[in-house]
């Protein structure tokens, strides 16, 4: 088709161009989120320039989110899904903290965007943080005295609380356009932060907000949204029972996790039990910047799954380890994990002759 070759853009209707500029920017961008979550191998590069702002006057706040979520995964290359695959050796502490950080000030702390584009952003910028941390801990790079907060094991909590806070900024109608997509990266969060509650140790007070009631709004939240209740809520129920299984979960009330192991033991890459790696609104939506969150964070009910029995392990699970079942969720084609994400960035409120059905 020709959609890598910069000259099939050139093209008299500068409109009909930058449309068909976003339609391969955001295959690019889905290529990218797929690669991770089911370790393939790329095949779009970024050949192309990007549409600009003032290709399309009508659809500059559009335009803007869509810049932004191509700037959020433009880092991920060859490179990168090479080493998370393990086709590729070299990898460098240097090189994922300075990924972290690129991360970390890839979105603007106000976003101008509408507001299933400000989701998709704020929600996969976390979820991209949680993959980038996994292939540290799987080559060893972590740290307990790491002055770099990306590098240390804790990390996943601080994730976890910049995603509960902005989740909660959102509403559910904004959320639930990602389709399954979204609640694969919530469920990701989840689960790391299991992981990292079960073993490392961290003292929280009985009126501090910590890592608990951050995996419980998101128990909430996967719960609640379309999708999450029956496939992956039993999956992440599943998960914490594996990873704490002395410990009960009445409900969603994650007990406080008592400290115990060493770190450095438990997070040893020599250790075979360590880890291995929208809508049509043009409504502009301005998120603001994260803030603190409370115990209300989030207005979606508590839906009160019960939690099954789940078999007990020793050592320590694997990050995003959740058995046999979850590879049981199978998932045909890229762009069904993401089916009306396309028409968040589509920049039309209908569809396209350039839109696949």
């Amino acid at each position: 088709m020709g959609m890598h070759d910069e000259n099939h853009y050139r093209m008299p209707d500068v409109v009909e161009s930058s449309r068909r500029r976003r339609l391969y920017w955001l295959l690019f961008v889905t290529e990218r989120a797929y690669a991770l979550q089911q370790h393939r191998p790329l095949t779009l590069q970024a050949t192309i320039n990007l549409p600009t702002l003032d290709e399309d006057p009508a659809e500059t706040v559009e335009l803007n989110g869509f810049l932004h979520l191509v700037n959020l995964f433009r880092p991920f290359d060859d490179t990168f899904v090479g080493l998370w695959n393990k086709a590729k050796s070299g990898c460098t502490t240097l090189y994922l903290a300075q990924l972290q950080q690129q991360l970390s000030d890839a979105l603007p702390a106000y976003l101008h965007s509408t507001e299933s584009q400000a989701v998709d952003l704020r929600c996969s910028q976390q979820w991209l943080k949680t993959m980038v941390w996994q292939l540290s801990i799987s080559h060893g790079f972590l740290s307990s005295a790491a002055t770099e907060n990306a590098m240390s094991f804790k990390y996943p909590i601080e994730v976890s609380r910049d995603l509960v806070s902005s989740a909660s900024q959102f509403s559910q109608q904004a959320m639930e356009v990602h389709g399954i997509g979204l609640i694969e990266k919530l469920f990701d969060v989840a689960c790391t932060l299991t992981d990292v509650m079960s073993c490392v140790p961290y003292e929280q007070y009985t009126f501090e907000y910590g890592p608990r009631d951050y995996l419980n709004q998101m128990m909430s939240l996967i719960s609640t949204l379309r999708g999450g209740q029956q496939r992956y809520m039993p999956l992440l129920l599943s998960k914490i029972n594996e990873a704490m299984p002395s410990l009960p979960t009445p409900g969603y009330a994650i007990p406080a996790i008592p400290s115990g192991s060493r770190v450095e033991e438990l997070y040893d890459s020599s250790n075979p039990h360590s880890s291995a790696p929208t809508s049509g609104d043009s409504t502009p939506f301005d998120s603001p910047s994260l803030g603190p969150v409370g115990p209300h964070g989030f207005d979606f009910p508590d839906m009160g799954v019960p939690v099954a029995a789940a078999p007990t392990s020793a050592g320590f699970p694997p990050v995003m380890s959740t058995g046999g079942q979850f590879n049981d969720i199978s998932v045909s084609a890229p762009m069904q994990m993401f089916p009306d994400s396309m028409h968040a960035y589509a920049g039309t409120a209908g569809p396209t002759k350039f839109e696949t059905g």
